[in-house]
């Protein structure tokens, strides 16, 4: 009998709503709203799946409030933006969707402890997910009859307009198609950015449910569908959290583009010496280069990133450099605990790279030849090679490295299909790796790749569902040349579905290996081809991704035509680079060269988890540490 009640309850509550939301939907159906088009709503219903996969309301709540800026604002009616403010409901409760307002303070005078207030006069547009099973006819024939792809197992967006009558009834209409071009436009970009709130445990009261999150600010290109454009493809989307932070004149902007406005040193603690412990390495000042012995290096005060030989250069570094950035590194090395991989249990710190693989017992041995200078007189890809799997993993126990081996055992709905994994503890459980195996700096890059297949890209991922091939354009290849039994690992993960063919191009490909082909594996190709990408790339099968790891895009003024290319071909391109600072920098050359950034900076995890320092600095960085994508 109680389950029999507990079911009826849920089925009320689906029907009829609950929680902070305005019931159920009002019967509202877009293939009623005039000036709109099949392909113009399906347009609408693919963003709104996009987002619900995402899962917001695993974290967000009526309560957290967001900005919300779809480019001009004289390209909306009233010159003005149409729905600046959104809240998610449904995360504590209620009905799944999120509420967009006229303004904050109609946010905020609508939004109850537990319950939507219904304000007289006041009109919201609302996005509910709703069960196909519960909606009303007309809805679910536009489902069926324009095959519209559904939000998780069977939920659908309904979107109407609701406002609140003096009376106290509630009344609803049809969005506009500006209206729903707005929507689209936030759908899009929330659901590349809320991920990137970052938690502040100190932001409200320790008895508070209510998850607290940093002041955040974001601003991403948005791609107009062929059917919602008006003159221009790309519409730059700005999120803020909460409602009101704005760009300052005079902000830094870190690799993931968070403004934020920071306080400059005072004189007196500027040039306070502060000596730091750097493991005895030799370092290098920042302002003239000398090579300092760690324990005689000073750090600046304020940020203890950049390091100086003396107080002299200390002062003549501020002046011409440091100042403007002081803000921008101690926010990075703030962020060095979250960036740390805890869960490994070998040492994750390599500033002396042979010492490192010393103390692992692997050094100048297999494919860790090419983790240190030891080997670095030896062409890539033509490191010697003396047996099998066990000698390239550099003689680790059997149970430390990956085995050449499938994923029989894993099976989805009666079915084989490529392994989706979100992190490093994923896989080394998949595997039964022990946490001790240093295996993931060189994984690294396989892996990466694979993620950017199976996760970011939602393209190339269909294709492997589907079982089909994926070629990848692998751009400025250097040590992954002798890394090829890390590869497999890819084919490997695929478990029996799809196949990918990675093209390799760069200038370090050795003259005797362009133009051939290793298979690795039944389900992973890769060709190589030395050469410059813009003058080989149309005589190569056509790319559905391109990839770049570890690019260095701002240190290398090679990539202008590399990056033309890209930008002709309008293929989905991922980069990664080390850190922060060198992916803030990678950005402003990808837009210099024309591309929109459409995946933002994000950091990769499946970064490597071994730590590295630049010479003249403490900023941390890592193999593949971000991510970011044009074209997406």
């Amino acid at each position: 009998m109680d389950l029999h009640l507990k079911n009826v309850f849920d089925r009320f509550q689906e029907q009829f709503g609950s929680g902070p939301g305005l019931g159920p939907g009002s019967g509202t159906c877009l293939m009623k709203v005039d000036g709109i088009s099949p392909n113009f709503i399906k347009s609408v219903f693919k963003a709104s799946a996009a987002l619900y996969r995402t899962d917001p309301w695993k974290r967000l709540c009526p309560g957290h409030l967001f900005g919300i800026r779809v480019g001009k604002d004289t390209d909306w009616s009233g010159k003005k933006q149409p729905f600046p403010c959104v809240q998610f409901i449904g995360g504590d409760g209620g009905d799944i969707g999120f509420n967009m307002f006229r303004s904050q303070n109609d946010a905020k005078r609508m939004t109850g402890s537990r319950e939507t207030i219904q304000v007289p006069n006041v009109e919201l547009l609302r996005v509910t997910y709703e069960r196909e099973s519960l909606m009303f006819p007309s809805n679910r024939k536009m489902i069926k009859s324009l095959s519209l792809e559904a939000s998780g197992i069977d939920r659908f967006p309904v979107i109407d307009v609701a406002r609140c009558t003096s009376s106290g009834s509630l009344r609803f209409r049809h969005p506009t198609p500006e209206e729903l071009r707005f929507v689209y436009a936030f759908m899009k970009a929330i659901a590349l950015v809320h991920p990137l709130l970052q938690e502040d445990k100190e932001g409200g009261p320790k008895w508070s449910r209510l998850m607290y999150f940093e002041p955040f600010i974001e601003t991403v290109d948005v791609q107009w569908p062929q059917e919602m454009a008006k003159g221009y493809d790309l519409v730059a989307v700005t999120i803020s959290h909460p409602p009101g932070q704005a760009y300052e004149e005079k902000t830094i902007s870190t690799a993931s583009s968070t403004p934020t406005k920071y306080a400059e040193l005072s004189r007196e603690e500027a040039f306070v010496d502060i000596r730091v412990y750097t493991n005895g390495s030799l370092r290098q000042c920042a302002a003239c280069e000398k090579e300092i012995h760690g324990e005689q290096a000073l750090s600046c005060v304020r940020c203890q990133a950049v390091l100086y030989c003396s107080s002299v250069c200390q002062k003549q570094h501020l002046k011409e450099t440091h100042k403007s950035m002081c803000g921008l590194y101690k926010a990075m090395m703030e962020r060095e605990e979250e960036l740390a991989m805890n869960i490994f249990m070998f040492p994750c710190a390599a500033d002396q790279p042979c010492k490192w693989l010393e103390s692992l017992g692997i050094h100048q041995k297999g494919m860790w030849r090419r983790k240190c200078s030891c080997y670095s007189h030896c062409p890539f890809g033509l490191l010697p090679v003396k047996g099998g799997l066990w000698d390239s993993w550099g003689g680790l126990d059997d149970e430390e490295f990956p085995r050449d081996s499938s994923f029989h055992h894993h099976v989805r709905d009666g079915m084989s299909s490529p392994i989706l994994l979100s992190g490093w503890s994923e896989y080394y459980n998949l595997r039964s790796l022990p946490l001790s195996s240093p295996v993931a700096d060189i994984l690294s890059h396989p892996l990466t790749v694979y993620y950017i297949l199976t996760t970011l890209n939602i393209s190339s991922k269909n294709l492997l569902m589907k079982g089909k091939e994926v070629v990848v354009h692998y751009l400025g290849p250097e040590g992954e040349l002798d890394w090829m039994p890390a590869f497999a690992e890819v084919g490997h993960l695929l478990n029996g579905l799809g196949s990918v063919q990675i093209i390799m191009v760069g200038s370090e490909v050795p003259t005797n290996l362009s133009g051939t082909t290793s298979g690795i594996g039944s389900r992973v190709r890769v060709n190589l081809v030395r050469g410059v990408y813009e003058e080989e790339a149309s005589y190569l099968p056509s790319p559905h991704v391109i990839v770049a790891l570890n690019c260095g895009l701002s240190c290398y003024s090679t990539w202008g035509g590399a990056l033309n290319s890209i930008k002709s071909m309008g293929v989905p391109a991922f980069f990664t680079d080390q850190s922060e600072i060198s992916c803030a920098n990678a950005k402003q050359v990808l837009r210099s060269a024309g591309l929109h950034i459409t995946h933002p900076v994000t950091p990769n995890p499946f970064r490597s988890p071994v730590k590295h320092h630049e010479p003249s600095s403490n900023l941390p960085s890592y193999s593949n540490g971000f991510v970011l994508g044009v074209n997406t």
